[in-house]
């Protein structure tokens, strides 16, 4: 995950610990309106204690997908990946989602 920004975050998400959360900057290009790393972060913390099954696996990545997911009053969609014996969580997208 070159090029991404990297933040402290404590979560246990699918049962695992990440002390890491690192955000691709590919929602700018359409988000950044409304969209900001902290928002993400906020997002992220939400995670915590969530079980979410693997949708996608790609060379010994599992990708996430939470659809419907709230913040600020408003939906969201999050795709995040994990990686075995890897630390942090991946933010690959995050968008607001129509109603």
């Amino acid at each position: 995950m070159e090029n991404r920004r990297s933040y402290p975050i404590f979560i246990v998400f699918n049962g695992r610990v990440f002390n890491e959360v690192k955000i691709d900057p590919h929602y700018e290009e359409n988000h950044s309106d409304y969209m900001s790393d902290e928002f993400i972060l906020k997002l992220v913390k939400q995670l915590n204690r969530l079980n979410v099954p693997v949708q996608t696996r790609t060379k010994g990545w599992d990708y996430h997908e939470i659809d419907r997911f709230e913040g600020d009053g408003r939906m969201y969609r999050i795709i995040v990946c994990t990686r075995e014996f890897e630390s942090y969580i991946g933010v690959v997208n995050c968008y607001r989602r129509k109603r």
